[in-house]
């Protein structure tokens, strides 16, 4: 046995190097290395490594993972995938199962990283970019100019256009992540077309030759050819005067029934019966018709001008072909980095591919676990885990509840999407909120870091296998950069093989029995695993005598402990789960059963052991109840007095309190989990206030200072008034000269200090004057809120705004905001706020559904001001879709002309999820409150 330095643990997963820098797991057909697998297993695995045997055990490698790959149904989740694919590369590549697998941990984070910032590009815009529709497989095409095939204007066409989308990909992403808070978001995207040469010269240069609206060679392609089509033009211009001209001669002189120009054997002629032929002496017959009473002559005027066209068709002819032979060379030059930008964009494909699978699951990212356990107890166990996965569900199984994937991706020819099979996507995109389906029943794997062999034990169709064949799948994904179908954030280690022996490996050609086929491959296994390895056992030591299987299957797990990073084995054996009181390296989980239904729950148990239940379940079958019977008094006889009983009892009772324990575990945690989410939104949100009232408190002292400012000049002002009048006035004006001063100075106090009385009736119009920016309401509006513009003018009208419309309207058409109203704080941005509802989310006692605290943050509001109204549908329909059961929405649409107000009021009022809505108030200005089933 070799270490994971050995040369064949890095090449266990050889690439297939399409082209420049994209590779593809590529394995060959399982060939006979069988022969020697019961001698290898019974002489205690003597395996030694050499380098003459290099080449076998690759061969050997590549034969398993291919088998590996068949066991675990790989390519029929890559078809799944395909169906998401926006390209025929990418179409291809998923069906074909060749899609990018990392060969080492950091590769697959880089695919995972790509994964998830196509999920945020695809989030944030509604759909994958459109430029997707235009990109065609150009391979055969550029394939073709190299070997020296010309090039058709459809062909070239082609590439251009491809080469037009490329780069319009390469713009949207740029765009999409300059618009985005962090560009960082969409780098791992940027990274794979930044390098790339978009050939805009070429793609001009076709261009500039070739109209791919009418699919011909412009004019303007060459000077030769503009001179030769300038003087074709005027050649044919002559041509066809001449023969109207004779035509009409003829049809004068009664030779024929009507004008007639025609082309016959690539010449221009003329009509006339053949009683008339004398009409055109030294005419030259080109065609007679089938009756013979037509000639069709060239007049000998039309001989030369005919020529002078021949010869100017066959000299456009070969001007064409030479543009044609030019172009088809410039293609055939560039096809290094035409290639490689067609792999590029492939990689995008199959990134946005991954994520609109990732979103139509609801998967989440996966988290490669690291090789060091630091967290150690007291006795030197791991406490912390190496796989943690929750709520794991095999993609497989999930795939009746995908059949509603948009047909249009499912059924569209994969020659090329167009841009309204791109937009089906929004259909996938819309069913974020989750799975509604029960089916499958999801599994929890936790294994610890130290544990290295994991034996599951239970009843047969519990689902042993399938658990298995998740795990393994999951790891299948993760290296692959796709997400997993489970909950929260799942770990697991990377793993530089996978190799499986489930089902019967019985072969009559290569004379193999059951057990034999077993044996022999995990003789194999053993032979090519690495300390970075997975191993899945089914049924690990069955169809041989169970004492000897028993024995075989022990030294097998004991051998596996130490050679492979973690192996899953099922098994019926009992004496296999009582490897862990010796070796901690080791653990065991158990299948759950339910006594009670007869029925598998298909939950996994970890740190238990299972029984078979082979009895209950054949009971449930319909097996004959007599040997059924029989059995049981066998098992009993077998067994110490009332052992069984007491084990069920103990059994039952334990797995009552355990499934008591993580129900009340599980709600805490969801408990805790919403009530700091919630401490962390209002949090953000206090902050928020916080600054905004520092800097409304900063404007109102800088308000107060300038209106200090003011009445202390205008009280100089009359005070400089007075003095200068004092001079000149006399005696008898002195008592008048102060009161009005005094009067002045009144005023000046008044105007800036109000007293209590003008506090509380704010809302009087003879006293009221309205000032710029204060917000006022429109009495003849229904007391709709507007802006004030300007002051009151002479003639006692005040411009005000609503919306986009600015009106002026009298003084008494208007009233001030009641101080109860106003908010200091009050802006356009959402707020927080608390309305009154019930303390709790249920139903009241008349049955209507309670919402809990209805409480505004930054994630349950979405803001569709500044989009149209087609923008605006889109993304409020994607958001009530992705709430959650009996929760808030609020729907900030402003104000404006009012259109996508409408168009909001009216999907609320149709969408199926909306309970119901209340709509905007004094306190609630241009936002609406939606409250989802």
């Amino acid at each position: 046995m070799f270490n994971s330095s050995n040369p064949l643990v890095h090449s266990l997963t050889p690439p297939l190097k399409l082209s420049s820098n994209l590779f593809f797991i590529s394995v060959p057909k399982p060939s006979n290395l069988c022969t020697r697998a019961l001698k290898t297993a019974t002489a205690n695995f003597s395996l030694s490594y050499s380098p003459e045997s290099l080449s076998n055990q690759l061969s050997l490698a590549h034969s398993l993972q291919s088998e590996t790959l068949e066991i675990l149904e790989w390519a029929s989740v890559c078809k799944q995938l395909s169906a998401l694919a926006f390209t025929a590369m990418g179409f291809s590549a998923a069906q074909e199962a060749h899609i990018p697998v990392g060969r080492s941990k950091e590769e697959s984070q880089k695919l995972l990283d790509q994964t998830t910032a196509a999920v945020d590009a695809i989030t944030m815009a509604g759909s994958p970019p459109s430029d997707f529709s235009a990109i065609e497989n150009v391979s055969g095409i550029v394939s073709s100019a190299v070997s020296g095939k010309l090039l058709s204007i459809n062909e070239l066409c082609a590439v251009r256009r491809t080469l037009n989308a490329a780069k319009g990909l390469f713009e949207k992403l740029k765009g999409l992540a300059f618009s985005a808070d962090c560009t960082d978001r969409y780098l791992p995207l940027l990274e794979i077309l930044d390098d790339c040469d978009f050939l805009v010269e070429l793609e001009k240069t076709i261009g500039l030759c070739i109209d791919c609206k009418l699919s011909i060679i412009v004019d303007t392609a060459s000077e030769d050819l503009e001179i030769i089509r300038s003087e074709r033009k005027s050649n044919m211009e002559n041509l066809d005067s001449l023969l109207k001209e004779v035509s009409t001669q003829i049809f004068k002189a009664g030779g024929i029934d009507s004008p007639l120009v025609t082309k016959r054997r690539a010449r221009m002629c003329v009509g006339v019966r053949a009683t008339h032929k004398h009409l055109l002496p030294g005419c030259i017959v080109l065609d007679v018709s089938s009756s013979g009473a037509t000639y069709f002559v060239e007049p000998k005027e039309a001989v030369e001008l005919n020529n002078m066209e021949v010869r100017l068709s066959n000299a456009e002819r070969a001007e064409e072909i030479g543009i044609l032979s030019f172009l088809t060379s410039e293609i055939a030059k560039s096809e290094t980095p035409i290639m490689y930008l067609l792999d590029k964009v492939l990689e995008v494909d199959l990134a946005f591919a991954r994520a609109a699978y990732a979103l139509r699951m609801n998967g989440v990212c996966p988290i490669f676990s690291s090789k060091d356990c630091q967290d150690l107890d007291s006795g030197g166990a791991s406490l912390a885990t190496s796989v943690d996965i929750e709520g794991l569900q095999h993609p497989l199984l999930l795939e009746p509840s995908l059949k509603n994937l948009s047909d249009v991706l499912a059924s569209s020819s994969r020659n090329h999407l167009s841009s309204d099979d791109v937009n089906g996507l929004k259909m996938i995109t819309g069913s974020l909120s989750g799975r509604a389906s029960d089916f499958p029943v999801p599994i929890d794997i936790k294994i610890g870091c130290g544990t290295r062999v994991v034996v599951i034990s239970g009843p047969n169709t519990g689902g042993k296998t399938a658990s298995m064949k998740a795990l393994g799948m999951a790891s299948l994904m993760s290296k692959a950069g796709m997400y997993l179908p489970a909950k929260n954030h799942p770990k697991l280690p990377w793993f530089d093989l996978v190799l499986a022996d489930i089902g019967d490996h019985q072969s009559l050609e290569q004379n193999l029995s059951t057990f034999s086929g077993h044996i022999s491959r995990i003789c194999n296994i053993l032979e090519v695993a690495s300390k970075e390895s997975l191993v899945l056992i089914d049924e690990i030591g069955s169809g041989t005598d169970p004492s000897e299987g028993v024995a075989l299957s022990a030294s097998i797990l004991l051998y596996l402990k130490g050679r492979v990073n973690l192996a899953v084995v099922t098994t019926h054996y009992a004496d296999l789960s009582r490897l862990k009181e010796k070796d901690n390296r080791f653990e065991n989980a158990a299948m759950e059963f339910c006594l009670e239904t007869l029925q598998p729950t298909y939950r996994i148990l970890w740190g238990s052991t299972g029984d078979s239940n082979a009895l209950s379940i054949a009971k449930l079958i319909g097996f004959n109840q007599r040997i059924i019977e029989r059995a049981q008094k066998l098992v009993e006889r077998l067994m110490p007095e009332n052992q069984q009983e007491r084990k069920g009892l103990l059994y039952r009772s334990l797995i009552e309190e355990r499934g008591r324990l993580e129900a009340q575990a599980k709600m805490a945690a969801s408990l805790h989990s919403d009530i700091m989410d919630l401490y962390r939104e209002i949090q953000d949100e206090a902050e928020d206030l916080d600054k905004r009232k520092r800097a409304l408190m900063a404007k109102e002292t800088l308000q107060v200072q300038k209106e200090v400012k003011t009445a202390k000049s205008q009280m100089e002002s009359v005070l400089n008034e007075f003095d200068n009048q004092l001079k000149t006035a006399g005696a008898d004006q002195l008592n008048l000269l102060i009161r009005k001063s005094e009067a002045a100075i009144a005023s000046v106090i008044k105007a800036h200090c109000p007293d209590d009385d003008l506090l509380v009736s704010e809302t009087s119009t003879a006293s009221y004057t309205p000032q710029p920016g204060e917000q006022v309401h429109l009495k003849r509006l229904g007391d709709k809120l507007a802006t004030v513009v300007e002051t009151p003018g002479d003639d006692g009208t005040v411009l005000v705004q609503y919306g986009k419309i600015k009106v002026r309207l009298k003084k008494n058409d208007i009233r001030a905001v009641p101080s109860i109203e106003k908010n200091p704080m009050t802006n356009s941005a959402p707020r927080l706020k608390q309305q009154a509802s019930q303390s709790r989310t249920g139903e009241t006692e008349s049955g209507e559904v309670a919402y809990g605290p209805v409480l505004q943050t930054s994630k349950n509001t979405v803001d569709l001001r500044g989009m149209r109204v087609e923008e605006a549908s889109d993304l409020l329909d994607m958001v009530i879709s992705a709430r959650q059961s009996q929760s808030v929405l609020f729907v900030i649409h402003g104000m404006g002309t009012g259109v996508v107000k409408e168009r909001a009021l009216e999907i609320l009022k149709n969408h199926p999820r909306v309970a119901k809505y209340e709509q905007e108030s004094t306190m609630n200005y241009g936002c609406t409150v939606a409250y989802i089933k």
